[in-house]
């Protein structure tokens, strides 16, 4: 299994041509699973678990890996199926989130593919586990369901979205609310907007979320034709990397190289961390970068945001 993710550093280059690979599993039945290759560590057969008691009922055992104790969650239970039964041949998913790794007992892996986002779909309404994906798309006429690691990673451990007095600019945050200041936020992962939403209200700025990148792509250049500039609208963008139809990287892109757009202020904010984030970062002409979800660190790049803009200044960091 191993060799099936030997290739990973390669493949994170994709992420900038609107592309990416997921990796396909079960769960102990016929339903095919997947999340982003980008954000896996390795996978595992199952090893010996120990009992950690008085832990969520959803984490079935911290195992040992690489020197490291990685909590194991029941993928299975946490997103509202009963538990994983036959565990024999079961394996675990390593993968970091949000700085922190943990593993995910599954069944069977499937296979890696490789897909451009704009056949990755939002979920249907309605449907059973919508709330636990992110989005939807086929392979080999067969649906296969993304998960919203975010919201089950929030289930079992409470985020907080409070900001430190000693970052938090009261100053600032007042007028914040006297000028009715906002960000657009293309992010995916309800889960994500709710954090992002609760922190900048913190700091007296409202949040205009859509779902991807092509739909923050459209809402910018309908102010543009209406003939409203995009800086008076809002404050800033900040995007995920990892969206439906349009990843951040691209979205980033496409505002840069509009005359119209280019001078707007983009954050990229993901739970896909590492250097290679960073060069994208660069490459593609984001102003800043944040790893998901640290209220601390958003609102200080946030406020930071603010002075320029309240001295007019749109440099960038």
């Amino acid at each position: 299994m191993s060799k099936l993710l030997d290739s990973i550093d390669q493949r994170t280059r994709l992420v900038g041509e609107n592309r990416l690979e997921l990796l396909m599993f079960r769960l102990g039945g016929r339903q095919l699973f997947a999340i982003n290759v980008f954000k896996v560590q390795e996978v595992v057969k199952m090893p010996k678990l120990r009992h950690v008691p008085h832990s969520h009922p959803h984490i079935c055992g911290v195992a040992h890996l690489r020197n490291q104790a990685v909590p194991v969650i029941d993928l299975r239970a946490a997103i509202g199926m009963s538990p994983l039964k036959e565990t024999e041949n079961a394996n675990l998913i390593v993968a970091e989130y949000n700085r922190s790794v943990q593993a995910f007992l599954i069944g069977s892996v499937d296979r890696i593919v490789n897909l451009n986002w704009e056949l990755i779909l939002p979920p249907p309404k309605g449907t059973g586990r919508s709330h636990f994906l992110t989005a939807i798309t086929r392979i080999d006429d067969q649906l296969v369901e993304i998960l919203d690691v975010e919201r089950v990673l929030a289930d079992i451990i409470p985020y907080n979205t409070q900001v430190s007095d000693e970052v938090l600019d009261s100053d600032l945050v007042a007028e914040a609310r006297r000028r009715k200041l906002k960000v657009l936020l293309a992010e995916d992962s309800p889960t994500a907007v709710k954090q992002v939403r609760e922190t900048l209200g913190n700091l007296g700025i409202d949040v205009l979320s859509t779902q991807d990148g092509l739909q923050a792509l459209t809402h910018l250049r309908q102010w543009v034709a209406a003939g409203r500039k995009v800086t008076d609208e809002i404050l800033m963008l900040i995007t995920d990397a990892e969206m439906p139809e349009m990843d951040g990287y691209r979205l980033t892109a496409e505002v840069r190289k509009d005359p119209d757009l280019r001078d707007l202020y983009v954050v990229l904010h993901t739970s896909l961390s590492g250097s290679f984030n960073k060069a994208m970062v660069e490459k593609v002409g984001c102003n800043d970068f944040l790893s998901k979800f640290q209220p601390d660190e958003l609102a200080t790049v946030v406020q930071k945001r603010l002075r320029q803009f309240l001295t007019g200044s749109q440099k960038t960091l």
